[in-house]
């Protein structure tokens, strides 16, 4: 497919900071998207499923056994970035059509420009807040809906909120299945309130992490899913612990356990992500 690519890391001021195009010397057509130098995204243009990411690499884990295999499917994606997994979708199942929400125009210019689509995708992009789009969706859309938003590397407080969560609820057919990117650290209370806030709307969860991040140990990225529908644990558990950072799946009573009386965030409580700590996630 031809494309343009920045022999040289490629840069461009955008509404989200600087963002910066880093080519990996080990692959050659793959690159690091990172934002005032927060990594945000890893994309390899000659194989859709290399996913440099742990957590994106759980979102494949979902959406592979969590939804009919080699089916087509509708995919709601808020958050845009440089698009991995929309593209990951694209090649795996193909014919599927896919709306990202990306609130910077200017980054998706800059993606499109340096990490262009194949045309034969499906994948539209629109400019907008991520609840707003959400709030305009007709009832039962979407077969998977994927909460990926950072400002930074924080998730802005009205994504996090119950009214948001359910949200989602609405926008899902009934066979769907809700995933969101969480970040957290020692204690985690964000991330033990936001597995509270989805279980208080969907009757089935599961939370995705290696056993440092559950036991607070280290700052990193927790997988939420949740469905109207019993999840495919098994499948999540035995994928999950064959990555090459093997992750711990909680799920259902365990979780509840887990949020130790966690209260469900509402819009009235609810507040941005917690910042990670320096050099968490920084290039």
């Amino acid at each position: 497919m031809p494309r343009r690519t920045p022999a040289e890391p490629a840069t461009a001021h955008t509404l989200g900071g600087l963002a910066r195009l880093l080519p990996d010397t080990d692959h050659a057509a793959a690159y690091l998207l990172t934002i005032d130098d927060t990594p945000q995204s890893y994309v390899d243009l000659d194989d859709p499923t290399h996913l440099e990411f742990e957590y994106i690499r759980r979102l494949a884990h979902i959406a592979d056994h969590a939804l009919p295999p080699n089916t087509q499917i509708d995919a709601l994606h808020l958050g845009g970035g440089a698009l991995t997994f929309p593209r990951y979708l694209a090649h795996t199942r193909p014919g599927s059509r896919q709306l990202a929400v990306e609130i910077d125009p200017g980054l998706t210019d800059f993606v499109r420009t340096h990490l262009p689509l194949d045309k034969r995708s499906r994948i539209r992009v629109r400019a907008a807040d991520a609840r707003e789009a959400l709030a305009g969706m007709k009832p039962a859309t979407w077969d998977l809906i994927v909460s990926d938003v950072f400002a930074g590397a924080r998730t802005p407080g009205h994504l996090t909120s119950r009214e948001y969560v359910q949200l989602t609820a609405t926008a899902l057919r009934e066979t769907g299945v809700y995933a969101a990117n969480l970040a957290d650290g020692s204690p985690l209370r964000y991330a033990r309130a936001q597995a509270a806030t989805a279980l208080a709307v969907y009757p089935h969860c599961a939370l995705i992490a290696e056993p440092g991040v559950l036991r607070g140990r280290r700052f990193g990225n927790l997988v939420l899913a949740a469905a109207h529908r019993p999840l495919p644990l098994a499948e999540l558990t035995r994928k999950s612990a064959a990555d090459p950072f093997p992750a711990r799946v909680l799920a259902d009573e365990e979780l509840r356990q887990w949020t130790a009386g966690a209260a469900p965030v509402t819009d009235a409580t609810a507040a941005d992500s917690p910042p990670p700590p320096a050099g968490a996630f920084t290039v």
